[in-house]
């Protein structure tokens, strides 16, 4: 029976690694074959082992030489784990650093390309993330670099560049599919450092140690800045809201006919001045607590503040002229110029609009839409450039087929621009229709080239708005809710305080 039993053959390392269907040569390789071959593994080199090994001999394994294959591998070290690569196949690729630790001589520069070395274990120490070197590990051993899912960008192409292997080592469909990954990470990254830079005026404490009346300017600027510090903080942001929504109705009510007699205009006169008294003290209130004055100007939220009280005064200024002008320039020239500062007075008062801006600083909703206007700035204006190539194109299609027809209103293709306008949003007022059966073809398409138009920014830009939302509304109660955690704190320390000079107080009285 014995020689009958065909000859045992060395068990592989690594049942599926290396398996290749049609590969017979596993079981049967010279030993020359054998030290260029190597298994992948996880963790380290899985020893040689026969099924006809003696389980005696394993205590004395430990005094014996270390076997002739391990004199080929190099032993490396990486956060703990340790691997074995031949160097033969570390050889192969020179410009790596492990290669390069492979093929040099020199001891000094393999002590340069590694972290630490043992010379007792003839190891060497690398301290950075053995499940990452699993990947390099695999990469020596068959020439490919494996790139999986669930690995971070970032990290892994700071590890391959540490160990010298290029992305380009890995195989087209992983390589597309991670840098896709990776653009994505870096996109998501540099939102949020807009979106910490968006919130970083709210958070940065203004310091005022060393400055005129510090405390008391802190205290107003708490007042005015941060509506979540205090109770009164919170009725002054609720009254800045409030004298806006006035300030808007009045002057849209000025414009109303009923409201043009001498008794409406005095009223909105007057209502126009406790507003913008209230928005110029609101202005000053923060000027003159800022503690810093420069970053004050440059602050958009304070230009806007700005804008809402210039008008009032500018319009004060300008009535003033007009009537000094009427009163001794006697020149038609002067009165001409007169008529000019009537026209710059209206436009001015028009700017009054611009306060609804206001809302802004006590509003996160129109906080997260003007973010997410500026982040999708691009998609915005590629919407803008459709529409005005629908625009362009419709309105000459319809100027071509409907300019012959008697009594149309398609007498040009700027006249048909605003027919292509109205179609393309939709909304079809049906001022100016088309007659002949091809200009129905061509405002047919028109209206559908709008509806797919219409369609294509809605998910991209809802997405990110209450994805931009969602983050300024946790900021906002994180804030709150730190704000009333501190609160607790310092009423538990005054009580504590209060009680501990009663305590004392009385220690004091009985003794």
């Amino acid at each position: 029976m014995p020689g009958t039993m065909r000859q045992l053959g060395k068990r592989r390392a690594s049942l599926s690694a290396n398996l290749k269907i049609g590969d017979h040569r596993g079981c049967c390789r010279t030993p020359e074959e054998e030290e260029v071959f190597f298994p992948f593994a996880q963790d380290s080199v899985v020893k040689q082992w026969s099924s006809m090994h003696n389980v005696t001999e394993k205590n004395q394994e430990k005094s014996k030489a270390p076997p002739r294959r391990s004199r080929c591998f190099l032993n490396i070290n990486v956060g703990g784990k340790s691997f074995q690569i031949p160097y033969k196949m570390a050889a192969r690729y020179p410009i790596t650093r492990i290669g390069k630790l492979a093929i040099s001589t020199d001891p000094m520069k393999k002590l340069k390309l590694c972290d630490d070395y043992s010379v007792q274990r003839n190891e060497y120490f690398f301290d950075r993330d053995p499940l990452i070197f699993h990947y390099i590990f695999h990469f020596y051993r068959s020439g490919v670099l494996w790139i999986m899912d669930e690995l971070c960008p970032t990290n892994f192409v700071e590890e391959i560049e540490y160990w010298g292997i290029h992305l380009k080592c890995s195989q087209r469909c992983c390589r597309i599919l991670f840098e896709e990954k990776q653009d994505e990470l870096k996109e998501y990254l540099k939102i949020q450092r807009e979106l910490e830079a968006e919130l970083e005026p709210m958070e940065q404490e203004e310091n005022f140690e060393g400055k005129c009346l510090g405390e008391f300017r802190k205290a107003v600027w708490n007042l005015i800045e941060k509506p979540y510090s205090s109770i009164p903080a919170k009725i002054i942001a609720v009254m800045s809201s409030f004298f806006v929504l006035i300030s808007i109705v009045g002057m849209t009510l000025s414009t109303v006919e009923e409201m043009q007699h001498k008794t409406g205009k005095a009223f909105m006169e007057q209502l126009e001045t406790i507003c913008a008294v209230f928005f110029t003290s609101e202005y000053l209130m923060r000027l003159i607590s800022t503690a810093t004055f420069p970053k004050f100007l440059r602050a958009a939220f304070n230009a806007i503040d700005l804008v809402a009280i210039l008008p009032f005064y500018i319009q004060i200024l300008f009535e003033h002229l007009d009537e000094g002008d009427a009163l001794y320039h006697e020149e038609r020239h002067k009165m001409e110029s007169v008529g000019k500062l009537g026209k710059v007075l209206k436009l001015i008062k028009l700017m009054r609009i611009f306060r609804i801006l206001k809302l802004a600083r006590h509003s996160t909703g129109l906080r997260a839409f003007g973010f997410t206007m500026r982040q999708c700035y691009q998609q915005v204006c590629c919407l803008l450039l459709f529409i005005a190539l629908g625009v362009f194109t419709f309105s000459a299609l319809m100027h071509s087929v409907e300019h012959d027809v008697p009594g149309t209103n398609f007498t040009s293709i700027p006249d048909a621009w605003w027919w292509a306008a109205v179609s393309l949003s939709t909304v079809g007022y049906g001022d100016t229709v088309p007659d002949t059966v091809l200009g129905r073809m061509v405002a047919f398409g028109c209206i559908s080239f709008g509806i797919i138009l219409n369609g294509m920014p809605i998910s991209i830009l809802y997405n990110k708005f209450s994805d931009y939302y969602a983050k300024l509304k946790a900021h906002e109660n994180e804030t709150s809710l730190t704000l009333k955690f501190t609160k607790k704190i310092r009423f538990k320390e005054r009580v504590l305080k209060k009680l501990a000079e009663c305590c004392s107080g009385d220690a004091h009285i009985h003794g």
